[in-house]
């Protein structure tokens, strides 16, 4: 009876431990990380078109992530959608002024995230300025519409 009871409590806390790290996996791959940088500043970028980009989205340089969408709202003064990036505080002077903001895609249907490509200019971003070089999404519906009219037009 007692090995009965030790085996239970066994398997409960293996059960236990395999839950907590799928947990863990899940929280650490949708990139809801338990920890966030002290170090951060913060971009701002005018998009004419978002597509489906949303908050917490990922900010690549080269391919490697260096910071998250933290905010998207509508610009009232030019009725663009204004993007706030949340980026790596070591990149933090280190931007030209003339660095370029797009939004792409993971693959052909996946995630939309922001890729920054940095230019030549000397002059750096600071905290809060504005990205003003940007790529809008490429909304798939909108392609697919483009390529049947004008088949229907030839």
């Amino acid at each position: 009876m007692k090995r009965s009871k030790t085996m239970e409590l066994g398997v409960g806390l293996f059960m236990l431990a395999g839950i907590l790290g799928l947990l863990f996996l899940g929280m650490r791959v949708s990139g809801m990380a338990f920890t966030t940088p002290d170090d951060t500043f913060r971009l701002e970028a005018n998009f004419a078109n978002i597509g489906s980009l949303k908050p917490r989205a990922r900010v690549t340089m080269a391919g490697v992530t260096v910071g998250r969408v933290t905010a998207i709202e509508l610009d009232t003064d030019w009725y663009d959608a204004r993007v706030v990036l949340e980026l790596n505080g070591e990149l933090e002077g280190e931007l030209s002024r003339d660095t370029t903001a797009a939004i792409l895609t993971a693959g052909l249907l996946g995630e939309q995230y922001i890729g920054l490509t940095v230019g030549g200019d000397p002059d750096t971003l600071a905290d809060g300025d504005t990205i003003r070089d940007t790529q809008s999404a490429m909304v798939l519906e909108e392609l697919i519409q483009q390529f049947v009219s004008n088949m229907v037009s030839d």
